[in-house]
């Protein structure tokens, strides 16, 4: 599951609402990647682009995303992978964010919400279509 979440580039092939993600810069060094991407979320009328710093940690099983740039006054958001078993983990997944206008809070607030919740069945099919079929739950 690590390696799914951490394939950004290919969220715009199964992720809602994900129109594109572009990979600016990527450094590895001491096991850890660290990505720099634009990613434009669209709905209806509304395009935003937003730039992360996204750490990809293996050996811990950790990805840590931070914030850069964008519609956003901040944005926090981690993923956890906990081993259950031989080919099975427990995911848990973090997100905290808040607009930069008030407006557009308003606005996207209620829709955030809703995609979110498709986020998380998007990346369950998409782990049952790589991995096939298996008991997924992303916390």
């Amino acid at each position: 599951m690590f390696a799914l979440v951490a394939d950004v580039e290919r969220y715009p092939q199964f992720l809602p609402l994900c129109e594109g993600l572009t990979v600016k810069s990527r450094r590895e060094k001491g096991g850890k990647t660290m990505l720099l991407a634009n990613m434009t979320v669209g709905y209806k009328a509304i395009r935003e682009t937003f730039t992360s710093q996204v750490m990809l940690d293996p050996d811990n099983n950790i990805i840590n995303v931070q914030y850069q740039d964008g519609p956003f006054k901040y944005l926090d958001n981690r993923w956890k992978f906990v081993p259950t078993g031989a080919n099975s983990c427990e995911v848990v997944f973090f997100i905290d964010y808040e607009f930069k206008s008030k407006m557009l809070g308003i606005l996207m607030g209620s829709m955030f919400e809703t995609a979110f919740k498709r986020f998380t069945r998007a990346f369950e099919d998409r782990a049952d279509a790589i991995y096939g079929k298996m008991n997924n739950a992303i916390n």
